[in-house]
């Protein structure tokens, strides 16, 4: 099924020209069916290719989504033009009232702050609680991840003395979990951050479970049930060049650790985690769409109703036939 944006999103000539199916809004509201309704909170400095690595990942999957793009209430993006943040982003504070079958929140280039010297931190923190009441499952990215860990367990965030650079195999620590159904025993994942939630905190919150990890970098992916979050510390978004973009924007200050063939900056780098990335959505997507209420002005409650069972019919008629 298509993702539904904004007509005229930049996205939406780079994903129609990949294939994927993208459906125009005045076409969306004739369909009879209640489309996902998916919230993105966008933090990251480039706000359009974050746009559209997103949803081309949640557009790929089998349900309709309706993608609303939502920023911080007062802060100025320096590095979007106030004209697209304009047309596109709707401010935390005009959204609020409104319930999401899925929300996400992305990372931010913040990771050297305190969390409160943040200066959004605040609203950011009022955010977390609102998709306690307002949204049926969250899903956080790198920094995003480290602040909602923090505020709602308490788990430290640690900054690391080198940046956390490059493409590292990770071990599927919990393959019966619903967000790793179909996933390898070990797979690559793109990681560029300067800090870490603490793992010693992650393993003593009994409420939290490591589904994902890596012997280099750490754990990766976070569920956390009792707030129906799942938590990314890494960037299976990421398109196959974003490392690559980031390395060469630094001065090729630190090689991304494989990456490149055979470490070479000379060579055209593989997309080797695309598969899984696809795969992380979807199951996301699918566990929304089994459990999130048709009603929308019912989202919000921690408690999903069990399937009815129909009852037996024992009438003699029903034995008869």
């Amino acid at each position: 099924m298509p993702i539904t944006i904004p007509d005229d999103l930049p996205a939406r000539q780079t994903l129609e020209a990949e294939g994927l199916s993208v459906m125009r809004q005045a076409d969306a509201v004739r369909q009879d069916i209640r489309p996902l309704r998916i919230g993105l909170l966008n933090l990251m400095p480039d706000k359009i290719s974050t746009e559209t690595q997103l949803a081309r990942l949640l557009g790929a999957t089998p349900i309709q989504i309706e993608l609303t793009l939502v920023r911080i209430s007062d802060h100025v993006a320096r590095n979007t033009s106030a004209d697209h943040m304009e047309a596109f982003y709707r401010p935390w504070n005009d959204v609020q009232t409104e319930r999401f079958d899925g929300f996400i929140i992305t990372g931010a280039p913040v990771e050297h702050l305190p969390f409160e010297e943040v200066r959004y931190w605040d609203e950011l923190c009022a955010i977390l609680d609102w998709t306690q009441t307002h949204v049926h499952r969250t899903l956080t990215i790198c920094w995003a991840a480290q602040a909602a860990l923090q505020y709602f367990h308490g788990v430290p965030k640690l900054n690391l003395p080198k940046k956390a650079f490059g493409v590292f195999r990770h071990h599927n620590l919990v393959p019966h979990s619903p967000y790793l159904r179909g996933f390898s025993d070990s797979f690559g994942v793109p990681v560029s951050r300067w800090a870490a939630s603490c793992a010693d905190a992650l393993d003593a919150a009994d409420a939290l479970t490591v589904l994902a990890a890596s012997a280099e970098t750490g754990p990766c992916l976070v569920d956390d049930p009792d707030h129906s979050a799942l938590h990314m510390f890494n960037h299976l978004e990421y398109d196959g060049s974003t490392l690559g973009d980031e390395y060469r924007r630094d001065g090729g200050r630190q090689l991304p650790l494989g990456y490149f063939p055979d470490d070479d900056p000379e060579q055209l780098p593989e997309n080797r985690w695309r598969s899984h990335a696809h795969l992380l959505f979807a199951n996301w997507i699918n566990e929304i769409y089994q459990t999130t209420p048709f009603d929308v002005s019912t989202i919000g409650s921690r408690e999903i109703p069990a399937p009815a069972i129909e009852q037996p019919d024992h009438s003699p008629s029903a034995t008869l036939s």
